[in-house]
């Protein structure tokens, strides 16, 4: 679930993926994949744009957007340099890789994608299933150009 700010609390449904993605040339990368509720995705989106956040093709740009990190959970993005906060509730838990590939680089890729990116029976299937399937749906909502990245600062409180 998230919140945002604006919307005095509200609960939203939002999936988070977190990734470590490998580099040829550098070292690996964190990277966080956001899917929220239909009902919100024109506001997320439009927020996301606001921060520099652009169409996911090549490098992802550095965007005026935050996530906020503490005891090894996602507690929030923020995003227009603090005027939009979407917090989640309850915070994601990140995985010790997740986490270092982040630090090392002092942020992470923040991927935004379309409502139905998440196939509705994910956590149903076997777990190479899963990767597959999403994996399939994302690349066919990137091929699209419905998909927005760009990094963004780790904070750690």
């Amino acid at each position: 679930m998230a919140t945002d700010a604006d919307r005095r609390g509200t609960p939203a449904p939002m999936h988070w993926a977190f990734v470590v993605r490998e580099s040829a040339t550098e070292v690996p990368f964190a990277e966080a994949i956001a899917e929220v509720d239909p009902s919100l995705h024109t506001q997320l989106r439009d927020d996301a744009r606001d921060s520099g956040f652009t169409r996911a093709a090549g490098e992802p740009p550095p965007a005026s957007a935050a996530l906020h990190v503490h005891a090894g959970h996602l507690l929030k993005l923020v995003l227009v340099g603090g005027l939009q906060v979407w917090e989640l509730d309850p915070p994601a838990p990140l995985s010790p890789g997740w986490l270092a590939a982040a630090r090392v680089r002092d942020s992470a890729v923040v991927v935004i994608v379309p409502p139905g990116t998440w196939p509705p029976d994910l956590p149903d299937m076997a777990p190479a299933a899963r990767v597959e399937a999403f994996t399939d749906r994302l690349e066919k909502a990137r091929e699209a150009g419905h998909v927005l990245h760009a990094t963004a600062r780790l904070l750690s409180g």
